[in-house]
């Protein structure tokens, strides 16, 4: 894994689940997003945007209903929709090919970056405990990638006392979450949210006498896949 890989590394398997469509150009280079439908141990699935370049496909027939591998990068991204600017979130595809055999683990994700927001802890009406916390991901050219993370059971407690600031390493999934938004008296429309659930968790902490780092681990006994 090169340098660019070490902080923010994706791999899903999943069911093309729409046409490839052309999104934007870059320095000469064409990009092409659609939608993978990544399933979990249940019968549902997670619906997961994918950015794909035009030269990674040539060569590739790539259409709906195959069934492949994607390994690469989430990004995010801010775009101006229905009036304000909203949080995008994409996998950048670096490889595809089809999947010639299903693993037990379609779907993980592998993040260290920086908290930037101070976790929120809550419980469920049922006493279910749940931390959201923003980690921004460092990318090349002083760039960031800002993801929304959610944890569960002691991993939320432990983000309780976590800072703004806090170098965080995160295992887990990338799940997407349909709800409904009232944006009227009479009209509701229906959106789609997307999350790194965790399954793991270290903090890294800078040992100056060494100039080591050593990391707090905690593994999530209370955490649920199909959460």
């Amino acid at each position: 894994m090169d340098n660019l890989m070490k902080n923010n590394s994706i791999y899903l398997e999943g069911e093309v689940g729409s046409e490839l469509e052309f999104s934007h150009e870059m320095y000469g280079e064409g990009f092409y997003t659609f939608v993978l439908e990544v399933p979990r141990l249940s019968d549902s699935k997670d619906l997961i945007n994918v950015t794909v370049s035009e030269r990674l496909i040539t060569g590739i027939d790539i259409k709906a209903g195959d069934y492949v591998v994607i390994e690469g990068q989430l990004r995010s991204y801010n775009k101006y929709v229905d009036g304000a600017n909203r949080l995008i979130l994409t996998v950048f595809a670096r490889d595809i090919y089809h999947c010639e055999e299903k693993s037990k683990n379609p779907n993980q994700i592998f993040l260290d970056g920086f908290i930037c927001k101070k976790p929120i802890y809550r419980k469920t009406p049922f006493g279910r405990e749940i931390a959201d916390m923003l980690l921004a991901v460092n990318r090349p050219y002083n760039k960031s990638d800002y993801i929304p993370t959610i944890a569960w059971g002691r991993n939320s407690r432990y983000c309780r006392t976590l800072e703004v600031g806090d170098n965080i390493r995160i295992w887990g999934r990338l799940q997407s979450r349909e709800y409904q938004k009232r944006i009227s008296e009479n009209e509701v429309v229906r959106k789609m949210a997307y999350e790194v659930s965790i399954s793991k968790m270290e903090k890294v902490v800078e040992d100056k006498d060494k100039d080591e780092e050593n990391e707090e681990s905690i593994n999530n006994e209370d955490f649920e896949r199909e959460a």
